[in-house]
């Protein structure tokens, strides 16, 4: 279920609050194949699923940058502040790939609201995301991620 914000000036009492969890999204081969093919990253432990099978993970695995990359869609059904005329991905403070996402399961993220700084025309966000693969027993990648939004 997606928290409603409805304007910057609540963000700040929900400081150190967890805002919840996206729904499951599920990683396929040709995700990961379009990923490659955008960043040039032809690893075989991302698309030979025949090597993949004798290899440290036993098949293909996301990159962990693409993991990250999802990490603003499945936030977005996690929060949604109203009142902004635009919001921007500014970054991340820290990125760690702890656990290989494996292709065909299922990845959701969640994320507490770490702080909220007041910038000119608006403020900026950072929140601490957890990706966890359906199942597993760690995370498969915990993030600082920094957004702004503008009004």
């Amino acid at each position: 279920m997606t928290m409603h914000v409805d304007s910057i000036e609540d963000l700040t009492p929900l400081v150190g609050t967890h805002l919840g969890y996206s729904p499951y999204r599920t990683i396929t081969q040709e995700q990961v194949q379009l990923f490659a093919d955008a960043t040039g990253d032809y690893q075989w432990i991302h698309l030979d699923p025949e090597r993949a099978a004798t290899g440290p993970f036993g098949q293909t695995i996301a990159h962990g940058y693409l993991t990250l990359s999802l990490v603003p869609v499945l936030l977005s059904s996690v929060m949604r502040v109203g009142g902004v005329k635009m919001g921007i991905n500014y970054g991340a403070n820290k990125v760690r790939f702890m656990n290989p996402v494996l292709v065909g399961s299922e990845i959701r993220a969640g994320a507490t609201l770490a702080s909220v700084e007041k910038i000119d025309g608006g403020v900026q966000v950072v929140l601490d995301v957890v990706v966890e693969m359906k199942d597993a027993t760690k995370p498969s990648c915990v993030a600082q991620v920094v957004s702004r939004y503008y009004v």
